[in-house]
């Protein structure tokens, strides 16, 4: 697991080095840089050593010097494409690295090698014969990558602040990515805070020609809902033995490490079967497991956790996350965080990962669990919106939305006025916007109110629409788990992750994005998904030898933290005076009284618009901000 960062073009060591420092804390282990001044290569790596500690130091070149990889992630099948290298007559340096498994399989595969890999990452590798840079990310975005191309220079980073320590790189801020972050609290597709900066997307490849200076970008994999077969007790049966051998599968794969490992455990259905599936694996030696506890009894499940693990025999460690802890958390979140999130649970996982690195260096984690096999409760709310759509005249809307709004609010977790309120966001909307409207931090409306100028839906959820639109299953549960899948997942969940792991130099692994296991669940059938009023039906069905029904059965709790309460009660000191410059400020100052008085709640679009405000104190500074009327620049990819 490492930071990585590099470019071909202008710029010096010094460049090199400074953005490798920025990333520190991805890598605490060891640092590394191969340069080609002549060529204007530059390649660099910030490690956190987990397998091969002696032999894995980046970067790696191959014995003859004609290759050269940086490397963020970890390949699971590693000792499976060795030992196939090998008989091929490939002779490795290492003894069980699966960072030169990249080079090896360079050679022999080319990028065919790409689709072969089970795991996460983000790595770049040089072929200095071929004279190209080639890039790639993993089918689900686990690990990040970012790049900046502008004249002759190109450059690639694990975080956009990155290339702010390139001296000859200048960033200014995105009008359209700003946009898009408040309607999501997050950058969809490959949209950042820069205009000049973009994600390599999951499941891509990039290859940039170091004579040519050109880049072309291409997709090896995509998520896709094709469902098989029906949905009746056999059927159930049979994926369900399935889905229980693959997850014990990804989790045995998931638990090869040459450091500490430990498992998040939460007492829910997906954090206790990873537990149990890895308690089981490693037999009587003992399995740590953490979870993160709260004053507030509507969030806390620590006394859940406590009972999983006792079991399914963890040594449990639990970290309380008070009122009192959230100043000095805010600081180190917010000191270190790039970009915007507004993810509520990000503070929640920041603390424990903090609390898991004392201990450990890597833990597996339940992540994908609701994406995959429609826990949330947005599936459930499918029926009853089209129901809405179809019955109730409009009319008939604005006036349940004003009962709604005259309901008291509650900050505890998931009040009534809370989903009510999500729910009637997407009504009177098309079928393609009632995911991301849900979700939505902050409303179209609310949009218009703070830019003080028009939006274009189509516009601001255009990847949302595309990924309905696109789905080859026709019913809207196989649709909204695309969107889940391929966009919330990925460019929402999979980032904090990342990032708030990272900050602690933690390696978090998640067995439900296992290559194999998710090929197995996109096609199982929606109904065996979703079957009734049950969420995650197959699931729940694979783990009944494997957990009590206790665990199965327990109604679901969200990873969150008690923020309404916390912006309500002040913990959080909000100041929006560093939004940018014409947005509607006293609009927001307004929305916070009437939260603070508890005459709404208002908790997504305060926390949403906090996290800007954050980056824009720290970073807004450094860049320049897109004028109103002018178009947005795109790095010439």
């Amino acid at each position: 697991m490492c930071g990585i960062s590099g470019f071909v073009g202008a710029g010096e060591r010094r460049d090199l080095d400074a953005m490798l420092a920025s990333l520190s804390h991805r890598g605490p282990d060891d640092s590394g840089t191969w340069i080609d001044e002549q060529r204007g290569v530059f390649l660099g790596s910030r490690r956190l050593a987990v397998r091969d500690i002696d032999g894995g130091a980046q970067p790696m070149c191959s014995d003859t010097g004609d290759l050269v990889v940086v490397c963020n992630g970890e390949i699971y099948n590693a000792a499976q494409l060795r030992a196939e290298l090998e008989a091929h007559g490939h002779r490795f340096l290492s003894s069980h690295s699966d960072t030169e498994v990249l080079l090896h399989g360079w050679r022999q595969w080319g990028e065919d090698l790409v689709p072969r890999l089970s795991g996460m990452w983000a790595f770049a590798l040089l072929d200095r014969e071929q004279q190209r840079l080639f890039l790639s990310r993993d089918r689900f975005g686990q690990k990040p990558l970012y790049v900046y191309r502008r004249g002759d220079t190109f450059a690639f980073a694990s975080e956009p602040g990155a290339f702010r320590h390139h001296r000859g790189i200048e960033l200014s801020l995105s009008r359209r990515g700003l946009h898009k972050y408040c309607a999501h609290g997050y950058f969809p597709g490959e949209h950042t805070i820069y205009d000049e900066v973009r994600k390599v997307r999951s499941g891509h490849n990039l290859s940039f020609d170091l004579r040519e200076s050109t880049a072309h970008s291409s997709r090896y994999w995509t998520y896709r809902i094709e469902p098989q077969g029906g949905c009746d007790e056999h059927a159930a049966g049979a994926w369900a033995e399935q889905v229980r051998a693959l997850l014990q599968q990804s989790v045995r794969r998931r638990m090869v490490s040459d450091v500490p490992l430990g498992i998040f455990l939460s007492g829910g259905l997906d954090s206790s079967a990873v537990a149990a599936i890895a308690a089981a694996e490693r037999g009587a030696e003992p399995l740590l497991s953490f979870s993160v506890g709260f004053e507030d009894s509507s969030f806390d499940e620590t006394p859940e956790a406590q009972a999983a693990a006792e079991i399914i025999g963890t040594s449990h460690h639990i970290s309380m996350f008070t009122a009192q802890r959230l100043p000095a958390v805010l600081r180190s979140v917010f000191d270190h965080l790039d970009e915007p999130l507004s993810d509520s649970s990000m503070l929640s996982y920041y603390v424990l990962c903090k609390s898991a690195r004392e201990h450990v260096t890597v833990a597996l984690g339940g992540d994908a669990g609701d994406e995959l096999f429609a826990g949330y409760d947005p599936f459930r709310a499918l029926r009853f919106a089209d129901l809405a759509e179809r019955v109730l005249p409009r009319r008939v809307h604005r006036g349940i939305q004003a009962l709604v709004s005259r309901l008291r609010p509650s900050h505890g977790y998931m009040p009534i006025r809370f989903k009510l309120d999500r729910a009637l966001r997407g009504i009177g909307h098309s079928p393609a916007l009632w995911n991301p409207l849900w979700l939505a931090p902050v409303s179209p409306n609310e949009l218009e109110e703070l830019l003080a100028e028009p939006i274009e839906l189509d516009d601001l959820y255009s990847e949302a629409i595309e990924l309905w639109d696109a789905c080859g299953a026709e019913h809207p549960v196989d649709r909204s788990l695309e969107f889940f899948g391929s966009l919330f997942l990925q460019d929402d969940v999979l980032v904090k992750v990342d990032r708030m792991s990272m900050m602690h130099g933690l390696e978090v692994r998640s067995p439900f994005l296992d290559r194999d296991l998710v090929d197995c669940v996109r096609r199982i059938p929606h109904g065996l998904k979703l079957r009734g009023g049950t969420t995650k039906y197959i699931l729940k069905k694979a783990l009944e030898p494997v957990l009590p029904a206790s665990i199965i059965h327990r109604p679901k709790v969200g990873f969150s933290a008690p923020l309404g309460q916390w912006l309500a009660d002040g913990a959080v000191p909000l100041d929006f005076d560093a939004l940018p410059a014409g947005w509607a400020h006293q609009a927001v100052r307004d929305k916070a009284q009437r939260h603070r008085e508890g005459r709404d709640d208002h908790r997504l679009m305060l926390w949403n618009l906090f996290a800007l405000s954050e980056f824009m104190k720290r970073d807004g500074a450094r860049v320049a901000s897109s004028a109103p009327g002018r178009a947005p620049a795109t790095p010439d990819l």
